[in-house]
Parts: structure tokens; C-alpha cells; sequence
């Protein structure tokens, strides 16, 4: 069984730091237009440096939501009838 709450933790941070690391390089490399299209999905994200924090948020929430759920269904599944 997986632990939940562990799994959707470690799931939201790593995609909030990879939210955050992505956006720092894109702006770092004189980056592309495909970030900016993470704004629809996350209000208030934009391609900046408070942009990254804004996303490292929504990444956090969103990751651990996503992990729990996911933890949550696989540990249904996995469940060994009797």
C-alpha cells in the first residue's frame, strides 16, 4: 500500500520545483512561448520571476492533489479480494 499523503507530498513538490526550475530557465535561455500557455491553466502564472513562485504554488497544490489520487487508486486496486 502506498502511503498517501508521503506519495502526494513527494509528487507536489517535485512538480512544483519543476515548474519553478523551468520557468527560471526559460526566462534565463530568452525562452519559448510554451510556458506562457501554463497561464489558462494557473491564474496568475506569467514567465517571471514571481511567475515562478506563483507556479511553484500551484504546482505544490496541484502535484500533491494528483499524487493522493493517484495513491488512493492504486491502493484500491491493489487490494487483494478474499
Amino acid at each position: 500500500m502506498l502511503d498517501k499523503k508521503a506519495f502526494g507530498l513527494a509528487l507536489g513538490i517535485l512538480w512544483g520545483a519543476c515548474i519553478f526550475v523551468c520557468t527560471l530557465l526559460v526566462m534565463w535561455r530568452g525562452g519559448g512561448n510554451h510556458l506562457y500557455l501554463l497561464g489558462q491553466f494557473y491564474p496568475g502564472y506569467q514567465v517571471s520571476v514571481f511567475g515562478a513562485f506563483v507556479g511553484l504554488g500551484y504546482g505544490l497544490v496541484d502535484g500533491f492533489i494528483g499524487g493522493w489520487l493517484f495513491a488512493w487508486l492504486y491502493n484500491q486496486f491493489s487490494r487483494k479480494k478474499k
